[in-house]
Formats: structure tokens, C-alpha cells, sequence
């Protein structure tokens, strides 16, 4: 079985999506969701996780981050998805597999791909039909952000203003509440498939550069151009969450 794309390089930005076993709803109870974020303080504390934004569904969950050491990001996922596991499953008296294979990482390149995908995981559960708004929804980033939480906060506000070009975090909230009013107003986007089936999402000069770099791990990939916002991907292979595609709207 085809595993999951999560090859990364120090610098870039990833979109990862980590999905619960057999698209069990796992992540249901506020406590697992809880545990998920306690987890995921822990890693940007021991390993220097630069976390931009997130999202945790009932399901599956995104991270929005930039990689900024060798082994960082590994080290931290492995830390949230198997502390998270072993909890689970001890309150619940449960054994096996609580995450379907392993997540799956697409590297974003800083400009308007940069803000569609934090868009995207911002809309989650709009796309669900679950909220109307992402502030009515306390597990995910822009919550964190729009509550201005700053006790056990999770987003690196430093490096997300560093990378929209901005030094004011009154400039950064009300830029992110602007995104998200506007795309509101024109209507939550579907699933899109290249967040979940692609290596790189960007510019042509960008996608040839990941390909450049990851060497032999994107042999075989194609550029596709022009995905409707003046760019293109780095095609994957169907991975293993292709089985499920088609019965998850909110991803």
C-alpha cells in the first residue's frame, strides 16, 4: 500500500493533513481535541515547531507550518499523533491503530498560494457544514488568533507576520478576518484534492526548484500548471487516502 508524501526542506512551508484509522470519528470529544492541542504546544516547545495555523475536525486534522530544522517536523508529529494514540486508547481500554497511515505534507510557496491554503484550513468546517464562521469553531488557528489567546498559544504570530510582510499584530488579525470575510462572501471553495495529492503547490519556478531539491523522492512526478490560481502542482501518486475521497467534503 502507497504511503502518504512527507518529505520536507528546512525553509518552506507545509500543508500537512493527518487523518483518523478508517475515517473513524476518533477526534469527536472536546477531551481528544484537547489532548491534540496540549500535544502540539509540547512540540513547538521541545523542537521549535513553527505552527501557523491548524485545524482539528472530528476526523482528520491540518497543520500549516514552516520547516526550520532538519527533523523538526518529524519529531513533532511523531510526539502529537502517538501521545494522542496511547491516550486514547488507554482511557478508552482500546488497542490499535488511531491514525490512517501516515500524514501527508504539500510545500506551499509564499504568495497567494501561501494565503489560499491557510484560507482552505481556515473553511474546514464551514465546508462541513458544521459552523456558519472559523471563530465559532475553538480548535483551530484562527480561533486562536481572533480570541487574541496568548496563554499556551500555538501560532508562531512572529513568523506568520514575518511571512506576510507585515510587523503589527492588530494589521495580522485584522488581515486574516478580512480573508476570511471576503471568501465567505463568496462562498466556502469544495475539497481540493491538491492539498491531499500533491508534493508542491505554487509557481512554475517554484514547483521546478522542490523537484530540484527533493532529487530522487519526485522522480516520477509531474508539474501540472494552472490550477486556477495562476500556478500549478507537483502531481503525487494516488496514495492511500484516495480510497476515501470521494466521502470526505469537509477535508
Amino acid at each position: 500500500m502507497p504511503r502518504a508524501s512527507r518529505h520536507f526542506l528546512p525553509g518552506y512551508f507545509w500543508h500537512l493533513t493527518h487523518r483518523c484509522h478508517e475515517r473513524s470519528f476518533l477526534l469527536t470529544y472536546n477531551i481528544d481535541r484537547q489532548r491534540w492541542l496540549r500535544w502540539l504546544f509540547e512540540a513547538r516547545k521541545r523542537y521549535g515547531l513553527c505552527v501557523l495555523n491548524y485545524m482539528i475536525t472530528s476526523n482528520h486534522v491540518h497543520l500549516f507550518v514552516k520547516d526550520t530544522g532538519v527533523g523538526v517536523i518529524p519529531r513533532s508529529m511523531q510526539l502529537v499523533a502517538g501521545r494522542v494514540a496511547q491516550e486514547f486508547n488507554l482511557r478508552k481500554g482500546r488497542g490499535g491503530a488511531f491514525w490512517q497511515d501516515r500524514y501527508h505534507a504539500t510545500a506551499v510557496e509564499n504568495n497567494h498560494h501561501f494565503v489560499h491554503a491557510m484560507i482552505y484550513i481556515d473553511l474546514n468546517m464551514v465546508r462541513a457544514g458544521v459552523v456558519s464562521d472559523p471563530c465559532q469553531w475553538p480548535f483551530c488557528g484562527y480561533y486562536e488568533l481572533m480570541a487574541q489567546r496568548k496563554r499556551y498559544s500555538i501560532i508562531d504570530r512572529k513568523e506568520l507576520m514575518r511571512a506576510l510582510d507585515i510587523n503589527d499584530e492588530a494589521a495580522l488579525v485584522a488581515m486574516r478576518r478580512n480573508w476570511v470575510d471576503d471568501a465567505l462572501e463568496e462562498g466556502a471553495p469544495c475539497r481540493e484534492e491538491k492539498w491531499t495529492h500533491s508534493l508542491a503547490v505554487g509557481g512554475h519556478t517554484f514547483l521546478e526548484t522542490i523537484k530540484e531539491e527533493l532529487g530522487s523522492k519526485a522522480r516520477g512526478r509531474r508539474v501540472e500548471l494552472d490550477d486556477g490560481v495562476a500556478g500549478g502542482i507537483i502531481k503525487e501518486g494516488r496514495s492511500v487516502y484516495s480510497r476515501f475521497s470521494s466521502i470526505e467534503s469537509g477535508l
